[in-house]
């Protein structure tokens, strides 16, 4: 069933969006005045990001941590743009209770924590960061292996507690050691860049066809890498289908003394069968940024069963976070979401069909949102001719279930119109930016 929602008007643009209740009063008509955008930033979004988005006329709040689903729910009403990090969960109890959200900005890589299919649903695009991190994850990595193959935490912490251990037992140049890399994504493929400039010799494994880069071999098999890697490193995302990935198993597998690495998603490892591992000397040290379970906030208590093991690195999720790559997040997602907000771009979004458009606001521009079925096109385009007017250019994309079509007009859209085509049954979302008519 399809209800037929209501018009709201914000910024230059009228928005009928789902489930947006089902009688208009017949004196409602877009008006002059226009209200201003509204966009929620979350976790300490960077305030570059602020600055890009209150830059475009959006009027935008931000809040230091992350609120739980309840709060959520009560927060979002009258929010077009929502921007998280990775400890806020966008649920599809979240998105029902948010008729007016238009888009969420992940600030981050990781996207498992948005309800992707149920956001495509309702016609809400997300955006994340697949690259702005890279080189602050590679470079924590880089460190951690050279601290771990010289015991630099250990000796570190002899130091401090006054006993002077100068031996060179167990310490080891990185140059000429193989790193095995799992995963050979953006991450992946620059720290096997990086690695191979210190004179690494490094191997990779990708379930996916990757090309390799300088002189990196791939592995046929993890199995493979494995057996092979002095140095193992995980760079893998955060799907169901990866969790549990490295357990008792994989450790194994692993040549004895060798280094291990986890700096992409907590689920992926089994901890108590590393601590084993560790604890038996079979591995000679690992590095760990990111946990299954982690504290909501900076102060919080935290434990795991890695503490008080030598040469094992905890870090509290830090790979990312650099000056330099949050302020990197936050351009590039603030601009993703005012990108959108503006034209209706949808470039780079990972659960929408991906459309590339100019600015709108200076365009008769309707955006509508559809179920992905034959022959929407062809109705609409037949409402936009009853109406008389004419399309001076179209753009249509479709990813499964869901399609999405941006057209400019010849003439102003009058509320009957939209309203004519919100009400179609295959209308999923419309929004209308630029001028309207009465």
């Amino acid at each position: 069933m399809v209800l037929r929602p209501a018009r709201t008007r914000r910024a230059g643009f009228l928005e009928w969006g789902p489930n947006r209740l089902a009688d208009v009063a017949e004196s409602e008509k877009p008006s002059a005045d226009k209200e201003m955008m509204k966009a929620l930033l979350l976790e300490n979004i960077h305030p570059e990001a602020v600055r890009l988005l209150t830059e475009r006329g959006i009027e935008v709040s931000s809040m230091r941590g992350a609120l739980d689903e309840a709060e959520l729910v009560d927060a979002l009403p009258g929010i077009d743009l929502l921007g998280i990090r990775s400890k806020t969960n966008v649920t599809a109890t979240v998105l029902e209770a948010a008729p007016d959200l238009l888009a969420v900005g992940a600030f981050c890589i990781g996207t498992n924590q948005i309800d992707l299919a149920a956001a495509a649903a309702r016609g809400t695009v997300v955006f994340n960061a697949p690259f702005s991190n890279t080189r602050s994850v590679v470079e924590l990595v880089i460190a951690e292996i050279i601290a771990m193959a010289r015991h630099l935490t250990d000796k570190n912490a002899k130091m401090h507690a006054g006993v002077w251990d100068k031996s060179a037992t167990g310490a080891h140049e990185v140059r000429g050691r193989t790193l095995g890399i799992v995963g050979y994504g953006n991450i992946g493929s620059q720290l096997s860049v990086v690695a191979e400039s210190l004179g690494m010799r490094v191997i990779f494994y990708d379930v996916a066809d990757k090309l390799a880069l300088g002189n990196a071999r791939r592995c046929d098999s993890l199995e493979q890498l494995l057996t092979e890697a002095e140095t193992v490193s995980l760079h893998v995302d955060g799907r169901a289908g990866n969790a549990g990935l490295f357990g008792a198993e994989q450790f194994a597998m692993m040549r004895p003394r060798s280094l291990f690495l986890n700096l992409c998603r907590g689920i992926v490892v089994d901890h108590d069968a590393l601590r084993e591992h560790l604890l038996s000397g079979h591995l000679a040290g690992a590095a760990v940024d990111v946990f299954a379970e982690e504290p909501k906030e900076a102060g919080e208590a935290f434990e795991s069963s890695l503490q008080e093991i030598p040469n094992v690195i905890l870090t509290p999720h830090v790979g990312g976070s650099t000056e330099e790559a949050q302020e990197d997040i936050g351009r590039f997602v603030a601009g993703k979401l005012r990108e959108f907000a503006a034209g209706g771009t949808t470039t780079m979004s990972v659960n929408m069909p991906q459309v590339q458009v100019d600015d709108g606001t200076d365009r008769y521009r309707i955006l509508h949102v559809h179920h992905n079925v034959p022959g929407v096109l062809a109705t609409m385009n037949g409402v936009l001719a009853d109406f008389g007017v004419n399309i001076e250019g179209q753009v249509l994309s479709t990813r499964g279930d869901v399609g999405y079509v941006i057209t400019d007009a010849g003439a102003p859209l009058t509320a009957a119109l939209l309203d004519k085509l919100a009400g179609l049954p295959e209308t999923v979302r419309l929004r209308a930016i630029g001028a309207t008519a009465a």
